[in-house]
């Protein structure tokens, strides 16, 4: 989040400095300092306009990576909160950063299989998330693969809706991944599957699974609510 998102959405509520400053717990002089630039807008800072504004989720503050372990609803949660139609019956407020959620669940040993077919939908839905920032952390833990096989399935959805300014968006990311690719064979964030069923995988799975050494049969196909 930067100053000016800040200053914009103080003004989306019609919100003076002095009115604004006192929700944020901050003085008018501070937040003048943060809305020019002179100042930088703290992680506490952002997670308060979080909460008080209407900031988009990609403003949220990014720290380094921790690998966390959220359970299968808390994922299912976070999702809805950033609009995935499949879980918008689940709305907290609390909102995560998308890039970050979607590290989070990468990173994931065994997850949801429902989570899992939403994961695409994140890119389409919030293409402006901090890929540096994401990419940076997926080499770190190895998740490079699982990113660029959903990534790929964002760009092949976003082709099959027209969506070609996107798509070359996504090309673009895939092209920095493609470099790092790992020839290690990894499965989609299902671990624990048996032997026999990636035997069968190793077989079966679509070509770009085979590309990005998963084990994993997710096709574009399947994607029922990643629409852009």
């Amino acid at each position: 989040m930067t100053g000016e998102d800040l200053k914009t959405a103080r003004l989306a509520r019609s919100l003076t400095q002095v009115g604004a400053a006192k929700k944020l717990g901050v003085t008018q002089a501070y937040l003048s300092m943060v809305e020019r630039g002179v100042r930088e807008v703290s992680s506490e800072l952002a997670t308060k306009a979080a909460r008080f504004f209407d900031v988009p989720a990609t403003a949220l503050p990014l720290e380094g990576y921790l690998p966390r372990k959220r359970s299968a609803d808390q994922f299912k949660m976070q999702l809805g909160a950033l609009g995935y139609p499949g879980f918008a019956y689940l709305r907290p407020r609390a909102r995560s950063n998308p890039a970050e959620l979607l590290m989070e669940a990468l990173d994931m040993d065994d997850l949801d299989s429902r989570v899992v077919e939403a994961l695409p939908w994140v890119p389409l839905a919030y293409p402006q998330l901090d890929w540096d920032w994401l990419t940076l952390h997926a080499k770190v833990h190895d998740r490079q693969n699982r990113l660029g096989f959903v990534l790929t399935l964002a760009e092949q959805s976003a082709t099959r809706q027209g969506v070609y300014s996107l798509a070359k968006r996504f090309a673009r990311q895939l092209k920095a991944l493609e470099r790092s690719r790992l020839a290690v064979e990894d499965t989609l964030c299902k671990e624990s599957m048996t032997q026999a069923e990636r035997r069968w995988l190793r077989t079966y799975r679509p070509t770009t699974a085979a590309h990005w050494n998963l084990l994993s049969d997710l096709t574009v196909e399947q994607l029922s609510h990643a629409h852009v």
